[in-house]
């Protein structure tokens, strides 16, 4: 048996200490951490909608064809990697570049053509926010020495084209079986439901549940 130690990466993140910007930046770069675990997580347990689903399953796919290429064209890290740690790694393309440029390109997408509960006049929040953050992770991955900057803009470019192909493919082929999966044994048990169907769904989900309390059917046991 080896007796080298690999590190679990997750979290792992170095920066000189006493430098602010690597500080902030080594937070940035944990932002698909905290999109994977706090939003898609959170996602599921409260809202069960399928174009959320979806969404999460291409990223995952976009971070297997990561790996699949890292492996396959292996290229190295830059020198830095010694001190960091990361040398036991392949960097081109940037995973962390990738999954972020996937994510701003759906969530983009996804606004611009108003599905689910996002709303046209929400772009702001895709432009002022989403992609910036997308961008601040590209340049922390190569301000931290994790990546070289073709690395990191490989990633970006694999990214954008990956989101926006998963989105076609959901939105033109995935879509039509949608009310079948509602209706399958999983739809039901998990009350996985599909709302890109209704034009406002914040305005119909607020109108019902002032509806269903006027019933009694719906009213909680005491």
């Amino acid at each position: 048996m080896s007796n080298q130690l690999r590190a679990v990466t997750l979290t792992h993140v170095r920066y000189f200490k006493g430098d602010q910007l690597g500080h902030f930046l080594a937070w940035i770069s944990l932002v698909p951490v905290f999109i994977s675990l706090g939003g898609f997580v959170s996602h599921f347990l409260f809202r069960r909608e399928l174009q959320g689903m979806f969404f999460a399953l291409g990223l995952t796919i976009s971070q297997f064809i990561n790996e699949i290429i890292k492996t396959t064209f292996k290229q190295a890290r830059p020198e830095t990697c010694i001190m960091l740690e990361m040398c036991d790694s392949h960097g081109w393309p940037s995973s962390h570049s990738q999954y972020m440029f996937f994510f701003a390109t759906y969530f983009t997408l996804l606004t611009y053509n108003r599905i689910g509960n996002l709303f046209r006049k929400q772009m702001f929040f895709a432009i002022l926010v989403v992609w910036p953050l997308a961008l601040l992770t590209m340049y922390s991955r190569v301000y931290l020495g994790y990546h070289t900057v073709g690395q990191v803009f490989a990633g970006a470019g694999l990214g954008v084209f990956l989101g926006g192909l998963w989105f076609w493919v959901v939105n033109s082929v995935f879509r039509g079986v949608f009310p079948v999966i509602e209706e399958s044994f999983f739809g039901r048990w998990f009350y996985v439901k599909d709302t890109s169907h209704i034009p406002n769904v914040l305005k119909f989900e607020y109108e019902n549940t002032r509806a269903a309390r006027r019933h009694s059917s719906y009213k909680r046991a005491e």
